[in-house]
């Protein structure tokens, strides 16, 4: 049975949620951006946005899911603006595609969506166009499109540094997980602000990321780690602390946490059993939130 003309040769890639399972932050330097220290690990299918892509002569993007109302209001769409860029790159100015981005993830929410959605854009499009690019060169695009796509591009547990833009691996075993948004998107710059207000000067100790282990030795560990823009987002949106709350009474859960400048947090359960069914109370209990039990990945994704 053959493809309608409107599914044939589409090509689709997941864009997963990005977690901070800890953000050290500094003061701010001379360039106006604060140096962090963070360890990302990514989710699986069940906490992702989706990209597809078919063959037109032009570029186009379609917007859908239960995140699309919101992002028809910005014009500064990182998906467009991966194609865009990776066209430039290659000097192919003819190439086009009709892209679509089911969009699944909170909008300004803490776990990169708009970075993973840029990343997928541009691993689907270099295979697509046939460009032919590595790892590394679509990481230095990356970099011209925010400080959170090159560690997307990878996909894969990283310790983030500097602005965001020094990346080495990190391990990490496979991590059962909800995540839960309380109905808020948070913009970083206002956060960062608030963060400034409360903290005043710091410097910032890069420190090393726990070693692998099992899931609750790693949990444990983490324990040790903090978010440092959970208490501004929190000053901003009190509703992020209760959803924290919220995550910490559930049986099995080993560690909750605020994700990048939030509002999104993040709970770790001893097995993907406890993850599920946490997930599902805190569902009963608050039906406006945006709730997903996952799994971050201590090996690479596959798109």
């Amino acid at each position: 049975m053959s493809l309608p003309p409107d599914r044939a040769n589409v090509t689709t890639a997941w864009a997963p949620a990005k977690v901070n399972l800890y953000l050290h932050v500094g003061a701010v330097g001379a360039g106006g951006l604060h140096p962090l220290d963070s360890l990302v690990m990514f989710a699986d299918t069940r906490a992702a946005d989706r990209i597809s892509a078919q063959p037109a002569p032009h570029l186009s993007l379609t917007l859908d899911g239960p995140g699309a109302a919101r992002l028809r209001r910005d014009p500064a769409n990182l998906v467009m603006a991966a194609a865009t860029a990776l066209r430039e790159a290659c000097e192919r100015g003819g190439l086009g595609a009709r892209l679509t981005l089911h969009k699944v993830l909170p909008v300004a929410g803490g776990v990169g969506g708009g970075s993973s959605d840029a990343a997928a854009t541009l691993h689907i499009l270099n295979d697509m166009w046939g460009i032919g690019f590595g790892e590394a060169a679509l990481e230095g695009l990356a970099a011209r499109l925010g400080s959170d796509v090159p560690a997307c591009v990878r996909g894969r547990p990283l310790i983030m540094r500097g602005a965001g833009e020094r990346l080495s691996e990190a391990e990490a075993p496979d991590l059962p997980c909800v995540l839960v948004n309380p109905g808020v998107g948070l913009e970083t710059r206002r956060v960062f602000e608030r963060f400034d207000q409360l903290a005043g000067p710091t410097s910032l100790r890069e420190s090393d990321p726990p070693g692998a282990g099992d899931v609750a030795t790693f949990a444990q560990a983490l324990a040790g780690y903090r978010n440092d823009l959970e208490p501004a987002a929190i000053a901003l949106c009190p509703d992020i602390g209760r959803a924290l709350s919220l995550i910490r009474e559930q049986p099995g859960c080993l560690l909750a946490r605020m994700s990048g400048s939030g509002g999104t947090c993040f709970g770790l359960f001893e097995d993907q059993v406890s993850a599920v069914s946490a997930a599902a109370r805190i569902m009963r209990r608050k039906r406006k939130y945006w709730v997903r039990a996952t799994l971050l990945r201590g090996a690479g994704l596959t798109r």
